[in-house]
């Protein structure tokens, strides 16, 4: 029992330190497209290049079975060190488009062996309590999102250049806390064999379907809300002409969903991890269809209900993710939750196209009404029962 007081903890801050690269190209995204002379239609690419590259490495991780076959802190640390190095590219005075992109995959391809290497990790120590402990283990990876924007509104490293290296120096630092500090986990089961068709065989296990099918309408809409964001911010603050940080209010908006997380595991301690996630989708899905009555509205009115909306949308994703690792067996986990998280992160890709092809065909303030779907999908899927 003493060992589980510092194990969650080290866990928690080694998962924000890493995930920190993930929006890190995102939040200096507008210095790169002036420096390099990039055109608007840029964004959507760089910001997918990164969700592509965590969907080759979960693939990889999640065919080959590398969280359950090997020591998932190693492996942590590993893909830690070589995605701060890809992070790392972007300060590369040559940079060009191929060299942004590419530096942008590998950095989400280095991050499929961190995000649910890291959830794995928790599931190894955690047998009970596991809705919380992902909570707050989700939480960090949302404040490790949000982390870039927050910087770079800030004074510690308004200088793009200053916000990568910051983003890559505590990466690097968060795998090697973890690795020396978390060995492997009391409920760990390891996989002896390599079994290619377990994929397909999950599927078909009832209660892991449901909670993927749930968890992949949650990701339609989470990643699309935070690409868009600062595009959505930046264009209310121009036609209100209010003077506004576009990247601080970003990065409350997204850290916001990291306390949601945290108190999401909290309450699946008093009812179930299903019902957190319900109660999640229902109100982002509600915010999704009227969210051209936000644009309506006076800029702190607007700013309250988007950060509302950045709340919502992410306290049912460790409880997804705890409705998958507990539909699976021991020696599994790891696999299911890279599988989960590989289509997941696939959807991702297909709504932020979406997104950014809508955005010079409509107007922005109708531009979020598609993340609906994902919502209502995931509520479908969660309320289904067993014929």
């Amino acid at each position: 029992m003493k060992q589980k007081l510092h194990i969650l903890p080290i866990i928690i801050l080694s998962q924000f330190a890493c995930t920190s690269t993930w929006f890190a190209g995102n939040a200096i995204l507008e210095s790169l497209t002036k420096k390099l002379d990039f055109g608007a239609d840029i964004v959507s690419y760089v910001i997918s290049s990164v969700q592509f590259g965590f969907i080759i490495g979960t693939l990889i991780f999640g065919v080959l079975m590398i969280a359950d076959r090997f020591s998932p802190s190693r492996v942590f640390m590993i893909c830690a060190f070589l995605a701060s190095l890809s992070n790392l590219t972007l300060i590369y005075p040559e940079l060009n488009v191929g060299g942004i992109l590419f530096a942008r995959f590998n950095t989400g391809f280095f991050l499929a062996g961190i995000y649910p290497v890291g959830m794995k990790i928790a599931a190894d120590y955690f047998e009970k309590g596991l809705g919380k402990a992902l909570g707050f283990l989700v939480g960090a990876l949302v404040l490790g999102t949000a982390f870039p924007f927050l910087i770079k509104g800030s004074p510690l490293a308004s200088h793009p250049d200053k916000v990568i290296m910051l983003t890559s120096g505590i990466t690097a630092l968060g795998g090697l806390l973890l690795f020396l500090l978390v060995p492997n986990g009391p409920y760990r089961v390891a996989s002896t064999t390599l079994k290619f068709d377990v994929g397909p065989k999950l599927f078909k296990n009832f209660e892991f379907k449901k909670a993927a099918f749930g968890y992949f309408g949650h990701m339609w809409e989470l990643y699309a809300f935070w690409a868009f964001t600062p595009i959505a911010i930046q264009y209310f603050a121009i036609q209100s002409g209010s003077d506004i940080s576009v990247s601080l209010w970003s990065g409350i908006v997204i850290a916001l969903g990291g306390l949601s997380c945290a108190y999401g595991g909290i309450l699946s301690q008093r009812i179930d991890s299903k019902k957190v996630a319900l109660i999640a989708l229902i109100a982002s899905g509600f915010l999704c269809l009227i969210s051209p009555l936000l644009f309506s509205l006076p800029i702190y009115v607007f700013l309250a209900g988007w950060c509302l909306w950045g709340i919502a949308v992410t306290a049912d994703s460790p409880q997804f993710s705890n409705l998958v690792a507990s539909a699976v067996a021991p020696e599994l986990k790891g696999t299911a939750l890279t599988l989960v998280n590989c289509i997941g992160f696939a959807i991702t890709i297909i709504s932020i196209q979406l997104l950014g092809s809508l955005q010079s065909i409509i107007p922005i303030d109708l531009l979020f009404i598609p993340l609906a779907i994902g919502p209502l999908f995931g509520v479908y899927y969660l309320l289904i029962k067993r014929r």
